[in-house]
């Protein structure tokens, strides 16, 4: 056996030869962070870090650092995940596209590779989850939380659904918390239940002269985060031994499963993923963060392919020559630019336009929105990368500005007054009402044609119009960035249970 002194400098080695390279083809860049080449059994290295490290999950069982925790509710967990081999086969199946990158990441701060295994609970490891709460992603950001993070969220991209962005945030705030706390138990229940909960959890346990461990805390938690770090123990446990438990784990090798591409021009989802021969449900599991059929080019816009796909990428856009983009934005200037103009206008038909940009029926959009449209044949110029990060869509209800009332004259009113009191003018009460002059009588019956945006409370009949009540304003719908791709409204395990 070697020395772990000897091994760790023998690997550090194999990390600094494994530099990014980049190949440029066109307007792409294919990116690789580590050896993409399968281990190699006659390669003296690969056999030094193979020794225990034949696959992620032996290199994560090696990294364990966080003590294990001594809790009832441990056993109930376990007992809950080992009668369930399918969803644990599951679940370990869609991790294996995503271990290795997040257990890479975990050991270049250090951090201990338990966490590596907390999408298990947040997500089941699906990256395109949303919780009833809506927290989205394999690590389940609210968006709040997501944009202190640093993760964009616009009409075309939710980054907490990009896999390495919302990877990195996430660590960076398990990291934020455990220096907070200097406990990863205490951390990882501020992770579920927010630092502030803890603190003041901590505050109430000091004052009664309590211990501050997460056991003696979990008295002050709700029932979600007592239960949060003995599921996180129980797949721990599980992963530790699997059999012991009854459990196959699936083979996930010791090497990068994706590599990066990087796009400065815009590009159909459909063409990327036809261009990288992948089916599109693979497609996007790599890249969920995506909103729309259209991934809009820029210095920073990533595509997540495994290495073979991103050769056959390069391959087959060097050989392409249809459109790579069929998709433009268009910013609505006018409540009165309705979707039957934007669409005769793009060629196209009102039901593409309320499909592509999620429009329920009977909705009108608001002045300010950017809706996704058919892009001109002529047109060669990309979707503008401000515009992609300020677009928003904004709705109301699709109704008439006017609508008709009837009201009686009361006792001490007049034309004008009535005239003011409804937001119209005196000359069309008269038109509507064919008066001939401007005096009116108590008990007369009036016909009004008032604005949308009142409403009228009326006295009991016969007497004057006592007061007035404006309608609510309609708020602006604002639509999550849900059509492309799809995503199920899908809770975290530990909220189906």
């Amino acid at each position: 056996m070697h020395s772990p002194s000897i091994k760790t400098a023998l690997c550090a080695a194999f990390l600094s030869l494994s530099a990014p390279f980049a190949a440029h083809a066109n307007d792409i860049s294919i990116f690789s962070y580590l050896a993409s080449q399968p281990l190699d059994p006659n390669d003296p290295l690969m056999q030094i870090m193979s020794i225990e490290e034949v696959d992620v999950w032996a290199r994560i069982r090696k990294g364990f650092a966080i003590p294990d925790l001594d809790n009832p509710l441990v056993t109930t967990q376990t007992t809950w995940y080992s009668s369930r081999p399918d969803y644990i086969d599951r679940t370990t199946t869609r991790a294996s596209r995503y271990l290795f990158h997040v257990v890479q990441e975990l050991e270049k701060r250090n951090m201990p590779t338990e966490l590596a295994l907390l999408p298990f609970i947040e997500s089941a490891f699906n990256p395109q989850a949303l919780s009833t709460a809506k927290a989205a992603g394999m690590w389940q950001f609210m968006a709040a939380t997501g944009r202190d993070f640093n993760l964009k969220q616009n009409m075309f991209e939710d980054e907490r659904r990009d896999v390495l962005a919302s990877t990195d945030a996430a660590l960076n705030y398990l990291e934020k918390l455990y220096g907070m706390f200097g406990d990863w138990q205490l951390a990882l229940a501020a992770y579920n239940w927010g630092e502030g909960s803890v603190q003041r959890a901590i505050a109430k346990a000091t004052a009664a002269g309590q211990p501050t461990d997460f056991n003696s805390l979990s008295a002050y938690m709700p029932a979600e985060t007592r239960n949060y770090v003995p599921k996180l123990q129980a797949v721990k446990n599980i992963i530790a031994t699997p059999a012991a438990y009854g459990i196959v784990l699936p083979k996930v090798d010791n090497q990068p499963y994706f590599v990066t591409i990087r796009r400065t021009r815009d590009i159909d989802v459909q063409v990327a993923a036809k261009l990288a021969e992948l089916p599109m449900d693979e497609f996007k599991a790599l890249n969920p963060q995506f909103n729309k059929p259209v991934i809009v080019g820029g210095t920073d816009t990533q595509i997540l392919l495994p290495k073979s796909n991103a050769e056959k990428f390069k391959s087959n856009l060097g050989k392409w020559t249809q459109a790579l983009s069929s998709w433009t934005a268009h910013k609505v200037t006018s409540a009165r630019e309705r979707i039957e103009t934007i669409a005769a206008r793009f060629r196209t038909t009102p039901e593409v336009i309320r499909e592509v940009n999620n429009i329920p029926p009977r909705m009108v959009l608001k002045a300010g929105s950017t809706v996704l449209v058919p892009r001109p044949e002529e047109q060669e110029r990309d979707i503008a990368q401000e515009v992609a990060e300020s677009a928003t869509l904004a709705m109301e209800p699709d109704r008439p500005p006017t609508r008709r009332i009837s009201i009686k004259v009361g006792k001490h009113d007049t034309l004008a007054s009535i005239a003011a009191r409804n937001g119209v003018s005196v000359d069309d009460v008269k038109s509507w009402n064919k008066l001939s002059r401007e005096s009116v009588s108590r008990g007369q019956s009036l016909t009004l044609h008032v604005p949308n945006q009142m409403r009228m409370v009326h006295a009991s009949p016969g007497h004057a119009l006592t007061r007035r009540a404006r309608v609510a304003r309609v708020e602006s719908v604002r639509v999550s960035p849900r059509n492309m791709p799809k995503t199920a409204l899908v809770d975290s395990q530990r909220r189906l249970r």
